[in-house]
């Protein structure tokens, strides 16, 4: 409650953190209030606080990790200990945390010969080769195999330093054909890009993302079945649906407000075992997401954190052409414009004719479906019609001019 200026003068050198980096049309949010993610914890410089992830559900494995960080926490900041340092030694946990004091420390020392009045850089996140490394290399990840030589040397270095049991985890790819095509990516990416994805069962989802929210249909397919086994298929495919649906809003990075439209389902027991499903698979998502229960039109809404930009948005960009709509005026409607803008110009183009620049799509349209009503306009306005194809215009766009 207290104003901002009370807090902060003009001129005040101070550090903030982008704690979320600009969505759409939403610019960044940064904090005062530093953290440092490593392997094993995350350590908070600013605020004096212990916590030990939920993702640990086991009470003495959490009081063992409580009591490991209260003997090495430094002396100024809090840490939070991350779900894969379940089972951790003394040791391990003491290094991580040595590490993220000392980055700390060497931000610190910037700040102090950073030039005053100019904003600047004093600490970046780890790219996304040694991010990968850090965040995703765990127990259930084989291996990372990188086909660039700089980076796989790199990344090599890091892994070797930081977790040196798991250095034999980073393998080099010298085959003859592109990494993509070796592994089949171009596939993948073009299907987690899709609006339509398949189910096992032969039901489907359709994603469909807008400014507000992201909208996911599930819809039973080639399934034709009658009597008892409808309801049956029906629950089959929206359990099939939960766990993918799960693993695409992962995939994709989805995140803020999400609606689900689950097929309808009489039974109350097969909306219970369904959301149930879908709460069982979210779980293994590192974002923290909101579920409420499924309603009685078999929607559920849903919340996922965001903190970049979802998979699409950063692969595409609106098309320039409809402006990300996804829709243009029928050539019939644009017809019907120009011959509505023909009637507004008439008296203020010079000469005897109307000349009519256009896509040439139109102007074909025009000349076929329109010829009757292009004839009464020469007619009434006395002005004769003439239509230009220009294949450099948008199809959407034309102009009048005098002749």
């Amino acid at each position: 409650k207290t104003p901002i200026r009370d807090v902060l003068k003009e001129g005040q050198p101070i550090i903030v953190q982008v704690s979320k980096g600009p969505i759409g049309t939403k610019g960044a949010r940064v904090t005062s209030h530093v953290s440092l993610p490593g392997r094993f914890v995350v350590y908070m410089p600013t605020v004096d606080h212990i916590g030990i992830s939920k993702r640990i559900g086991n009470d003495r494995e959490r009081k063992r990790l409580r009591d490991v960080i209260d003997t090495v926490k430094p002396p100024h900041g809090g840490l939070i200990v991350r779900s894969v340092a379940a089972g951790l030694t003394k040791g391990a946990l003491k290094a991580d945390i040595g590490y993220l004091v000392r980055t700390w420390e060497g931000i610190a020392e910037r700040q102090k010969t950073a030039k005053r009045g100019t904003p600047q850089a004093l600490y970046s996140e780890l790219d996304i080769v040694l991010r990968t490394a850090r965040d995703m290399l765990t127990e259930e990840v084989d291996k990372i195999i990188i086909d660039d030589d700089d980076e796989y040397a790199r990344l090599k270095e890091f892994v070797e330093v930081f977790m040196p049991e798991r250095a034999h985890a980073v393998e080099h790819y010298t085959g003859s054909d592109p990494i993509f095509d070796e592994f089949g990516l171009e596939d993948e990416i073009a299907r987690s890009l899709s609006r339509k994805v398949p189910l096992p069962s032969g039901g489907y989802l359709i994603i469909d993302q807008a400014e507000a929210l992201t909208a996911i249909d599930v819809n039973t397919g080639r399934f034709t079945g009658k009597g008892k086994d409808v309801e049956e298929t029906i629950f089959q495919t929206n359990v099939e649906a939960a766990k993918e649906i799960s693993y695409q809003l992962r995939f994709r990075n989805i995140g803020g407000l999400i609606v689900l439209d689950f097929i309808d389902m009489e039974r109350s027991g097969h909306r219970e075992k369904t959301y149930k499903a879908l709460v069982q698979h979210l779980r293994a998502d590192k974002a923290k997401t909101t579920v409420v229960r499924i309603s009685e039109l078999g929607l559920v809404e849903m919340t996922r954190k965001r903190t970049r930009e979802s998979l699409g948005r950063t692969l595409y960009e609106p098309c320039f052409y409809c402006d990300g709509t996804g829709h243009l005026q029928s050539k019939t409607t644009i017809g019907h414009e120009i011959l509505r803008q023909i009637r507004r110009e008439k008296d203020s183009l010079p000469g005897f004719k109307v000349v009519v620049n256009a896509h040439p799509a139109v102007v074909d349209a025009m000349q076929r479906e329109q010829k009757e009503a292009l004839a009464k306009a020469s007619a009434r306005y006395a002005r004769q019609i003439v239509l230009t194809p220009r294949k450099d215009y948008h199809l959407e766009q034309f102009d009048l001019a005098g002749g």
